[in-house]
């Protein structure tokens, strides 16, 4: 069996060519209609002359274009590059460089960031662009050469025919932007994505082991899955989710608006009769559970899946209370990794322990010698996988050789970055990311848990832990927090709370108050950002954004 992701698309389509496959905004395509869409765009990118293996660039926001042209390019045996629509100048002229980007589709709300980006790259790109209602410029420098990607397809070819045999060992690139410095391609084999990330092996009675055993394991139209997809597909968490969905026969739907409110995301759930919903953490999490009050008929939803931020147990707990009959999933991973564990809580079983996760035999904690942790060792080591892991980094041995190592067996993991340690009963507990964890009077202390205990009051919306110079203990444990509207916590009794469920040595020695807590451009914690919120507290005159916590 060939596990190459077109060839496994194709076998779905042709079992269910008038399934309803897609929806983002207006937008809607059977599996039959999105197939042949993405022909057209192979064949576009076959018949003007893009060589097989170019990597081709998707600049875009949530558009059922953005999985067209992926599955072009799988079908094309070229490789779809994810660019984030919130990147600078420089940061898209480096993945355009990087990546040796052969043709850029992007939309046409982002043609002067294309124009800065690569007017002064030595090999530009060709350019298609999506139109998004956005009037083209008429000074806009360069305009006249950029061709209109609808236009490009009503001239392509949309059948199969004449495209290349694909192969599992055909490539798969995500850019991560990780914590520090430029983006960086993650490469994986096509085999192993659909065996890693999109849970091709962890399907029920194994990997499927032919066509006819995909198609078999369908659905009913009645009884699929419909996915609300949240996370923007520039990201993994959105193209994973929405790529394993495809593959299974269910209907994705795009959340296409170009800012989140978290009313329209349940107005979607009623309209659409989601059954799954797919979003990022607190960071959506919290809006959601909280816009839950004003939500019409959500009865549809019975799972909530999230991924690429920590779920904090408070929100966590928030959604049981309200929609008893959910089942609740956190996956934790990377780019780097896939899902490397899962935890699990429902209103049945009651809202798991904030950060324990249930791993399988392909994850283990390794100590600094590369050994297993096992349940009694104690202490806390690094999260690793094995298996169905990347090549590595794109045209970066170095961080490839310091990120996917050799144990003593002669077995390859990659290692993250989080800290983690083994339970008594064979789960994991998150701890943090190593780069982040903080060294106060040399006690470390894991940023993460120190959330989850801030989290914890009823009056913290949201928290950001980091650690800032200390005289005495070399690094002090400090927090930016966001109160919930209407409420103000006071220094004395956030550690009060603190005090009762963490070490003292843990509790946050000092700490700001902000209106809205600072985001990276991928949605993460912007730690630098919370550092400079949090210079010369509490005593230093702030901002207007940032004020002392009220003693």
């Amino acid at each position: 069996m060939i596990y190459n992701i077109a060839d496994l698309f194709e076998f779905v389509v042709d079992a269910v060519p008038d399934r309803p496959a897609l929806v983002g905004g207006s937008a809607r395509l059977t599996y039959g209609q999105l197939d042949r869409r993405a022909n057209g765009f192979a064949h576009h990118l076959l018949t003007s002359g893009t060589a097989p293996g170019s990597f081709v660039g998707v600049l875009a926001r949530n558009r059922v274009e953005w999985l067209e042209v992926m599955l072009g390019c799988f079908k094309a045996r070229m490789v779809p590059v994810n660019l984030n629509f919130r990147y600078v100048a420089p940061e898209l002229r480096y993945v355009v460089e990087n990546a040796e980007l052969a043709v850029l589709v992007f939309e046409r709300a982002f043609t002067q960031l294309v124009e800065d980006a690569c007017g002064s790259t030595a090999r530009e790109p060709r350019l298609l662009v999506l139109d998004d209602g956005t009037a083209p410029s008429a000074d806009a420098p360069g305009d006249a050469r950029i061709d209109r990607y609808e236009t490009a397809l009503a001239v392509s070819d949309p059948g199969r025919a004449g495209l290349p045999q694909r192969s599992g060992d055909d490539h798969y690139v995500l850019y991560t932007g990780g914590t520090t410095g430029m983006p960086k391609g993650v490469v994986w084999r096509q085999e192993d994505l659909y065996l890693g990330p999109l849970g091709g092996a962890l399907r029920k009675g194994g990997p499927v082991a032919s066509a006819e055993d995909l198609t078999d394991r369908l659905p009913p139209a009645d009884s699929r899955q419909v996915v609300l997809v949240i996370p923007p597909l520039m990201h993994g968490t959105g193209q994973w989710i929405s790529l394993s969905s495809l593959l299974s026969g269910a209907t994705v739907v795009l959340y296409a608006d170009p800012t989140f409110d978290a009313g329209r995301v349940w107005r979607i759930v009623d309209e659409e009769r989601v059954t799954m919903l797919v979003m990022v953490g607190d960071v959506m999490g919290r809006p959601l559970v909280e816009a839950l009050e004003y939500a019409d008929d959500i009865s549809t939803l019975s799972i909530l899946v999230t991924s690429g931020a920590p779920l904090s147990e408070a929100v966590r707990r928030q959604f049981l209370d309200r929609l008893p009959g959910l089942r609740i999933i956190n996956r934790l991973g990377s780019s780097e990794s896939g899902t490397i564990a899962t935890g699990s809580a429902s209103s049945s079983t009651g809202s798991d322990t904030t950060g324990r996760f249930t791993v399988n035999d392909d994850t283990a904690v390794l100590d600094e010698q590369l050994r297993r942790l096992v349940p009694g060792d104690g202490g806390h080591g690094r999260l690793a996988r094995r298996g169905h892991i990347p090549l590595g980094y794109f045209k970066d041995p170095e961080k490839t050789d310091a990120t996917f190592v050799t144990d003593p067996d002669g077995v390859r993991w990659v290692l993250p970055g989080d800290f983690a340690t083994v339970l008594g009963d064979g789960q994991i507990a998150l701890l943090g990311r190593g780069s982040s964890t903080i060294n106060t009077g040399g006690e470390k202390v894991f940023p993460q848990e120190v959330e989850e205990a801030l989290q914890s009051h009823p009056s913290v919306f949201g928290a950001i832990v980091v650690g800032v110079p200390d005289e005495r203990f070399g690094e002090a444990v400090a927090a930016v927090v966001q109160p919930r509207s209407g409420t103000s916590p006071t220094l004395d009794e956030l550690g009060a709370h603190c005090r009762r469920v963490i070490a003292g040595y843990k509790v946050p020695k000092r700490m700001v108050l902000t209106d809205e807590l600072p985001i990276t451009s991928v949605g993460k914690p912007d730690l630098a950002g919370a550092r400079r919120l949090l210079e010369g507290s509490p005593r230093a005159p702030l901002s207007p954004r940032k004020r002392s916590l009220p003693r």
